[in-house]
């Protein structure tokens, strides 16, 4: 059974940092590229940043850049997401995906991040 477990949101005031983790179980996660997603309140879920299989390359969106940062520990099974300097705008629910080289794909159920003062 495939599960994706976020966890680490909260509340942060402005300026703040948050680090997201995701545990992953129920497939060879050293073998899947991992994306952080987003959906704030009333808008669509955008992409965040994604890691490849072996953490190779990193790839995150450009209002996001110098701000976030996505790194894994296959041995853990564990994605992360290190956030500094959070605004009112990163407000959202923060979800992982998990994509593997069949191009099954598969989401966690979110974990909510709170950005006010």
């Amino acid at each position: 059974q495939v599960q994706l477990v976020e966890s680490g949101g909260g509340l942060v005031q402005p300026g703040g940092s948050l680090r997201l983790s995701c545990a992953a179980s129920g497939f060879t996660f050293s073998t899947y590229v991992m994306s952080w997603y987003r959906q704030a309140p009333g808008k669509e879920r955008e992409w965040v940043a994604t890691i490849t299989d072996i953490g190779g390359t990193t790839n995150d969106a450009d209002s996001m850049m110098g701000r976030f940062t996505i790194s894994r520990d296959n041995a853990k099974n564990t994605v992360y997401l290190r956030m500094n300097s959070l605004k009112h705008e990163d407000t959202a629910v923060y979800y992982c995906k998990a994509q593997g080289p069949s191009r099954d794909v598969y989401w966690g159920q979110g974990t909510q991040v709170t950005v006010s003062s």
